[in-house]
């Protein structure tokens, strides 16, 4: 049995009844749209004779089966016909099939050639709709001929909604995202999206966009979605994306992954993303070293508030945070911390260093997640520094970073009573 069946090859199967005796053929389908995150099937609509025709409608629990014909567990004499086409709440040829499809900016798009159903056990799910060329010629009949030179252009169910009918409109079928409106959700909503699409959509999306968003929305995605995802990307495009989100992000992915994943990707990075990421992994997963990122942005101790202006200025797509910056000496020792916030409104002539906080609140690598934690609650902020025993700034933890993991210890440890 196929696991996909296209709706325009259902049309016109011959629907047999318990007996075996012909009743008709198939006109249409009938749909729970409400059934969990893809409408399930829950009726079909017969068709029999020319003129007139008659019509008739079968719940779907009098289905046996559906292959190169549809089996019935009734008899042909349980079957009332009527001359009118039965009504059903939602359906595929009534409301789907040939519709505009129109994206969030309601600018049309194309028109729903075909709706590809989703076989599971003797239930069918729309799972797609098919707005391409191909199923234009597979209607026509000519989709063996076609194949070469023409290809499935599927939109994933769940990136659709239905508008309800205006007027003497037809119902619409309507894109929750447009390709052109990706870069305005945001990243996380949007990494929820392509998630919920096939792995050939999700690959198709997650090209499409820029690096950037590549950056932002490969971030907020989970890691069985990561894994995923990369074992569909050549090994350039691996290594620039891990290259170049932010290196906590990295380590955390490179950390969950199996150590025979974790060391094939290092072998495609550059000599300094790997020496920077080797360092990270060296620390113990909930530790301060192992929570850091290495992106963060220092200025040496002579610097002035308009070189930290300029600084911030050259770095506006930086992947880290920009709101804080850290002043070190010529060794890298920390000296102090400060924000844009603290020195916004300074003379550009002061020395950046006088406007750092006071007090100069640090961890250090072999420091406890709940330390950190602590610490980042005691003094208000979302971000510290982090220390070797030599007073060596490594990098910094943001308070996000500790929420992930405290909220995943919290989880394993309480679930059971949840």
């Amino acid at each position: 049995m196929k696991l996909f069946l296209y709706f325009s090859q259902a049309i016109g199967l011959d629907i047999l009844d318990a007996k075996g005796q012909w009743v008709g053929r198939l006109h249409d389908i009938g749909m729970d749209p409400d059934s969990d995150n893809y409408p399930k099937a829950n009726e079909l609509v017969l068709r029999r004779g020319s003129y007139p025709r008659e019509y008739t409608k079968i719940s779907w629990e009098d289905i046996i089966y559906i292959e190169e014909e549809i089996r019935l567990k009734i008899s042909r004499e349980q079957i009332k016909y009527s001359k009118e086409v039965p009504k059903c709440d939602f359906s595929l040829r009534r409301d789907i099939f040939d519709q505009q499809v129109v994206d969030i900016d309601d600018q049309r798009v194309v028109r729903v050639n075909d709706i590809q159903l989703l076989r599971v056990e003797n239930q069918l799910y729309a799972a797609h709709v098919d707005v391409g060329l191909r199923a234009i010629f597979r209607r026509l009949g000519w989709g063996g001929m076609t194949d070469r030179w023409t290809h499935d252009e599927l939109i994933h169910w769940k990136a659709t909604q239905i508008l309800p009918k205006l007027g003497r409109m037809k119902s619409l079928l309507k894109l929750e995202v447009s390709k052109n409106a990706l870069g305005q959700i945001p990243p996380a909503a949007l990494a929820d999206i392509i998630q919920d699409l096939d792995i050939f959509a999700r690959v198709s999306v997650f090209k499409s966009m820029d690096a950037v968003l590549q950056n932002k929305v490969f971030t907020d995605m989970t890691l069985a979605y990561k894994e995923e995802l990369i074992g569909q990307l050549t090994e350039h495009e691996v290594a620039n994306l891990i290259t170049n989100i932010p290196a906590d992000e990295a380590t955390d992915l490179l950390m969950k992954l199996p150590r025979e994943k974790t060391h094939f990707l290092m072998g495609l990075l550059g000599s300094e993303t790997n020496k920077k990421l080797r360092k990270l992994l060296s620390f113990a997963k909930d530790s301060a070293g192992g929570l850091m990122t290495t992106e963060y942005l220092y200025m040496k101790t002579g610097a002035t508030v308009a070189d930290a202006f300029n600084k911030i200025k050259e770095n506006i797509n930086f992947p880290g945070t920009i709101f804080f910056l850290y002043v070190v000496d010529d060794n890298h020792k920390y000296l102090g911390t400060t924000s844009l916030r603290r020195f916004f409104n300074e003379d550009p002539r002061t020395l950046l260093l006088d406007t750092c906080y006071p007090e100069n609140v640090h961890v250090y690598t072999d420091d406890s997640v709940e330390q950190v934690a602590l610490l980042l609650e005691r003094h208000k902020s979302s971000s510290i520094p982090v220390l070797n025993a030599q007073d060596i700034l490594q990098g910094i933890i943001t308070i996000d970073d500790v929420l992930e993991v405290l909220i995943s210890l919290v989880w394993h440890k309480y679930k059971e009573k949840l």
